[in-house]
């Protein structure tokens, strides 16, 4: 939906003056592309899931008692946080945009007519007998 004339003007004064206080901070935010911030996010949120992996596979393979089991549950959290953290930032990259609806729709129209199918058939049958 575009701006109307006087939401143009107005956004036009808060970029001049954002430009005047601080060209410096205006200038990072105008260059930026929100979508870098999430990827640089799934990148980090890679690394950390395999250092909760590795974590993981030490605490395995160290047998040092009760700390072994700390480990291993640390590396184990790690990697459960760092796939949320990656599918956040996926989904706010991406826009969060559903999947499209099409393939279940289908798949209930066909069960319905796979379900009218069978009463028809059950319905000749009695009426045959």
């Amino acid at each position: 939906m575009p701006l109307s004339d006087h939401e143009q003007r107005m956004l036009d004064q808060i970029e001049q003056a954002l430009y005047a206080e601080d060209p410096k901070f205006a200038q990072a935010v105008r260059n930026k592309d929100p979508r870098v911030h999430y990827k640089r996010r799934i990148v980090k949120a890679a690394l950390g899931f395999v250092a909760g992996v590795c974590a993981l596979m030490a605490g395995l393979i160290v047998n040092a008692g009760a700390v072994t089991i700390v480990v291993s549950v640390a590396g184990f959290l790690l990697m459960v946080a760092c796939c949320v953290w990656a599918l956040t930032s996926w989904k706010k990259m991406t826009g969060g945009a559903p999947a499209p609806a099409g393939p279940q729709r289908r798949r209930k129209r066909s069960r319905a007519g796979f379900m009218e199918r069978m009463e028809e058939r059950w319905r000749r049958r009695s009426d045959e007998a």
